[in-house]
């Protein structure tokens, strides 16, 4: 088998990826170690930047999510048993996030890519890359008791945080910089109402919590809580109950509560690896990062990362230039530090830490109380939460 490019990983990062290279005429393969039901069974974020529906729209598959998403104008700060809020349109001229589940995301990139008969292999084991430093890197796998090779001009690496390509890379041509946080956060799923019409996150001397959606009849919330805690040492109703108690009393005296379709402890990470190109083979989202998903970075930097990758592939067969592949890892990088620091600013702000909570609490309620009251630290605030411009 040959290809252009050889994807690896059928998550979010690597459908988008192929989708916008079928749109520019660029063959591509996608190689996936899971099943495709596995793949749409991962419950992850459901905050959209303007910058990643736009992909999603050029990529052709955006017209679900404008007709079932629901788009927000600002976000709630919960201190001191009030909420606050910041306007994200006024801050930003005009600028907005959207709910939609990157569960969606998946399964709109999946059916575009069946709907155009575009090559996807599930349930590859054992999958490998190889001679990514030459010109003529391949990728192998097995299935169905045989192995099979492809051969390709790159390979994209969007197999995730545990995947093998990064894991590839020899140990003295890559740098890990990682912050591993004291806490995890407990994520519930249920068939009931938002707590209000915008995400309320709410920094508590208990612990932090948010309040979430998926739709309007569909919530996700989230309580701080130990990494040494179990999920099944959590009923439905002392999550609800501990919920009710971190936020301000009209939130609270409105939560509707409901069992649970999905309940989950998700540890908190910052995670970069520089750099994002290795001769032939390129990472992109959570292959080469990782976010704590305090600041709603995880999807959308990875839709940044296959914006800049994408266009590099098309000007290199398009225009024949390399330029765009040369400078793919420097311009990735710049734009995920500026994203790992508002996503470190958002945590560092609104969860209780085991070793600091009298001083460090106070230094939190202050700062909160100069987001709220300054129109420039609240624009600042914007301004990440919507996406920063990109580099072009």
């Amino acid at each position: 088998m040959r290809t252009q490019v050889a994807i690896i990983g059928a998550g979010p990062a690597g459908l988008l990826l192929g989708q916008l290279l079928h749109k520019a005429g660029i063959d591509n393969v996608i190689v996936e170690q899971r099943s495709g039901e596995y793949v749409l069974g991962r419950i992850r974020a459901g905050i959209i930047e303007q910058i990643c529906q736009d992909l999603l729209d050029e990529a052709g598959v955006g017209e679900r999510m404008h007709r079932e998403g629901i788009v927000h104008h600002g976000i709630e700060l919960c201190f001191g048993g009030q909420r606050h809020r910041i306007d994200l349109r006024q801050l930003t001229g005009g600028k907005s996030v959207m709910v939609y589940g990157q569960t969606e995301v998946t399964r709109d990139l999946m059916d575009a890519r069946a709907a155009a008969g575009l090559p996807t292999v599930y349930e590859a084991a054992n999958v490998q890359v190889h001679d990514f430093d030459g010109t003529s890197p391949r990728v192998s796998w097995q299935k169905d008791g045989a192995t099979h090779e492809l051969q390709c001009d790159f390979i994209a690496g969007c197999d995730g945080f545990h995947g093998v390509c990064r894991a590839s890379v020899p140990a003295d041509r890559i740098q890990t910089f990682e912050r591993v946080y004291p806490f995890g956060w407990l994520g519930i799923l249920a068939d009931t109402p938002p707590v209000s019409d915008e995400l309320i996150y709410s920094n508590h001397e208990r612990g932090f919590a948010l309040c979430s959606m998926r739709s309007h009849t569909r919530s996700r919330h989230y309580v701080q809580v130990p990494l040494t805690d179990k999920v099944e040492s959590w009923s439905d109703e002392a999550f609800w109950d501990e919920l009710r108690r971190r936020l301000d009393p009209e939130a609270a005296e409105s939560l509707v509560t409901g069992p649970s379709i999905e309940k989950s402890i998700a540890p908190l990470r910052s995670f970069v690896a520089e750099p994002m190109r290795f001769g032939r083979m390129f990472l992109a989202g959570d292959a080469a990062h990782i976010v704590p998903p305090t600041g709603a970075k995880g999807l959308n930097l990875a839709a940044s990362d296959v914006r800049y990758l994408s266009r590099a592939f098309v000007e290199y067969y398009r225009d024949k230039t390399e330029a765009g592949i040369d400078d793919y890892s420097r311009k990735a990088l710049r734009r995920v530090w500026k994203a790992e620091r508002f996503s470190w600013f958002m945590t560092s702000l609104l969860h209780k830490f085991p070793d600091d909570a009298g001083f460090g609490f106070k230094i939190q309620q202050a700062e909160l109380d100069y987001l709220v009251s300054s129109a420039a630290a609240s624009t600042s605030l914007a301004e990440n939460y919507v996406g920063l411009p990109f580099e072009d």
